[in-house]
């Protein structure tokens, strides 16, 4: 759901917005020094099983938890965010960020922090996962060297960052069993980018580290699907496994091979250009051809496997409007 103070008068909506980041995160104080102007912000929250997806965007602002706050109101939630718009600091356990952008950094709601947005004439905008403290998958006192230290958004750190914004953007689609799973596949990566910071991968359960080289693995398919060279052979090569060690990975957590589930990504994309009115000029087998199928013959053949259909009258019923029963 997304929050938003605009529709208040000018002089109600500083007030709103700081009762909502306590509400939302945990009781602190906050002031700003445009509170009596015109603040505007928005919100939007997503749960996602045992972990909280929140985006904030708002003006300038100083935030700050002492110890009586804590006392008072201990949520025992980690907040490792991602930030965009304007940068931020934050200090905790005398660990100072420095100004903070387009990076990932950590606090812990269970211990003071200070926090600010200085005033540059333009919001700042983040996203944070909110993580219990028994549901991220190291100990708290390795978990707590990585706060308010700035942390890579690339590799595993770009990973969880396109699933944080996945399940913001996509959230509301999705059955409670698939937020669950997304959520835990969450706290597991978030698990391995602060275990890497923090030097102390080796404590993350073995479980945990196969969820993220799957992950790492799965967005590596996903950006490189229009490369014909794609197949077990050279994503094995790239994440530096066997392709035994490739294929027992996939196949124990989803009963398929790297090469369907390359295929079955492939052919979802597909249908997605043959529904968009945009690329009517593209032929068919133009469409198969940039998402790495080559062969038309093939990618009919296997359009129609998957979806019971020929990939030719799926785009015809797609611009008539006629209801096509596909997939298996």
């Amino acid at each position: 759901m997304e929050i938003t103070n605009a529709h208040l008068p000018a002089s109600d909506r500083f007030g709103f917005w700081a009762d909502l980041v306590s509400d939302q995160l945990a009781r602190m104080r906050i002031t700003s020094p445009i509170a009596s102007r015109d603040f505007v912000a928005r919100a939007a929250l997503t749960q996602a099983g045992p972990v909280r997806v929140a985006w904030f965007r708002s003006p300038p602002a100083h935030l700050s938890r002492t110890w009586a706050d804590v006392r008072a109101d201990d949520p025992g939630t980690y907040q490792l965010m991602l930030v965009t718009g304007a940068p931020l600091w934050i200090e905790q356990r005398r660990q100072e960020s420095g100004l903070v952008h387009g990076v990932l950094a950590m606090f812990d709601l269970s211990e003071p922090f200070r926090g600010s947005v200085p005033d540059r004439g333009h919001d700042t905008e983040v996203i944070i996962a909110q993580i219990p403290h028994d549901v991220l998958p190291l100990p708290v006192d390795r978990a707590r060297r990585a706060l308010a230290v700035p942390m890579a958004a690339s590799g595993v750190g770009g990973v969880l960052v396109d699933l944080m914004t996945s399940i913001r953007t996509h959230g509301a689609d999705c059955a409670p069993q698939e937020l669950e799973r997304m959520g835990r596949m969450a706290a597991d990566l978030a698990g391995a980018v602060i275990a890497r910071q923090s030097d102390a991968c080796r404590q993350l359960p073995a479980q945990t580290r196969q969820d993220v080289m799957r992950a790492r693995i799965l967005s590596f398919i996903d950006v490189n699907l229009a490369d014909p060279r794609l197949g077990p052979a050279a994503v094995a090569g790239f994440h530096h496994l066997s392709l035994r060690a490739l294929h027992t990975l996939f196949r124990q957590q989803d009963g398929v091979t790297v090469a369907a589930l390359i295929r079955r990504r492939r052919l979802e994309r597909c249908r997605e250009d043959l529904a968009d009115p945009r690329l009517d000029a593209l032929p068919v087998a133009a469409i198969g051809a940039r998402w790495g199928m080559g062969h038309p013959q093939g990618f009919s053949r296997a359009f129609r496997m998957m979806f019971g259909v020929a990939p030719g009258e799926y785009r015809r019923a797609a611009r008539t409007g006629k209801h096509l029963r596909t997939g298996r």
